[in-house]
């Protein structure tokens, strides 16, 4: 059988809750919404938030609590998802794109002044996304003087940013994020003033609502987090005892200890043709670790970001999720390390 390089983990504990919210008749916004909204402050420890239908929804509702004129400048990374440019352009906002670091898939202090710098106008807020879990210093990024917005959907369970200095932080829950319900997405803010804004949004149409079927999953993706991370650094150990056989390198986290292991990635030496083709020999599914973000959907000038081009071109992942059995995992790291 194929391993593939997604699969969400959906087990017995999930379904059982989804089919109870249904067998309840309580589909839509409600009970398991809000029960969602107290577990989440739980493990997240937020003054308020809002359970959206979608991370575009959460998204588009940060940009406007910033209250930013027309045409203004927001920060993004090159490597950030799509979606947020379809957002911008909606809200009749500018992308102004940052590079990353070759060793770091996320945007710093260095690359956010090189893009302000090409800007004629300044930016007036940022974008950081937590690309692959791995988690910029935002306490950095804050001392650029700009409000944050930062998007967590792949770094749950990854340590290292300081909460307190972004305006708003969203966590999506859709199919291939950390947590998942199958869609939707908490926006939820830890300072005061941020916490108000939400409070004072606390009253949108039901239709802006994660329903309960959604949010039932969610709960549960919670309680057992703790669990699923534990299952994912025992295989990342397992993979990266392969890597270091191979002459690909790694992304250097900023707590290694911490890392969430999200997902397995390695920038290749060799073609991304070569090695897709010798692992699907393997039966093995791998992919472009960053074929869905901006630059790996051709939105951005290549000239513009160098370094998240050629990362785009060059950085593949392989299956790493808690559903991985023994077989499996033996079988993705023998791969790893007999890479052409």
């Amino acid at each position: 059988m194929k391993v593939e390089v997604y699969s969400p983990t959906i087990r017995r504990k999930e379904m059982d809750a989804v089919l109870t919210a249904m067998v309840e008749d309580k589909i839509g916004p409600g009970e398991q919404s809000r029960l969602l909204i107290q577990v989440a402050k739980e493990h997240l420890g937020f003054e308020h938030c809002l359970a959206l239908r979608s991370p575009v929804l959460a998204l588009a509702l940060a940009l406007k609590s910033l209250n930013l004129e027309d045409g203004a400048g927001v920060v993004l990374s090159a490597l950030s998802p799509r979606y947020y440019v379809q957002v911008l352009e909606d809200l009749r906002l500018k992308p102004v794109y940052a590079d990353v670091s070759p060793s770091f898939p996320c945007i710093d202090r260095e690359t956010l002044e090189q893009a302000c710098k090409r800007e004629e106008a300044s930016p007036k807020a940022i974008v950081a996304h937590n690309t692959l879990g791995f988690v910029p210093d935002m306490d950095v990024l804050a001392q650029m003087g700009l409000p944050l917005i930062e998007d967590r959907s792949q770094s749950y369970g990854t340590p290292g940013s300081s909460s307190s200095v972004s305006a708003f932080i969203l966590l999506g829950l859709e199919e291939r994020d950390m947590l998942t319900s199958g869609g939707g997405a908490l926006l939820y803010g830890v300072q005061s003033r941020s916490a108000s804004v939400l409070r004072n949004k606390g009253e949108l149409p039901p239709e802006y609502g994660l329903p309960d079927m959604n949010a039932a999953m969610a709960v549960v993706q919670f309680r057992e987090g703790a669990k699923n991370l534990a299952k994912r650094k025992g295989i990342a150990q397992i993979y990266t005892q392969s890597a270091l056989r191979t002459r690909h390198k790694r992304f250097i986290p900023r707590d290694e200890e911490g890392y969430n292991q999200y997902a397995f990635p390695l920038i290749l030496e060799t073609g991304m043709k070569e090695v897709k083709a010798y692992a699907k020999r393997k039966d093995i599914a791998v992919a472009n670790a960053f074929e869905g973000t901006l630059m790996g959907s051709g939105l951005v000038e290549p000239a513009l970001c160098p370094e998240s081009y050629s990362l785009s071109l060059r950085t593949v992942l392989f299956p790493l999720y808690p559903r991985l059995g023994v077989t499996e995992t033996e079988k993705v790291a023998k791969l790893i390390a007999s890479l052409p």
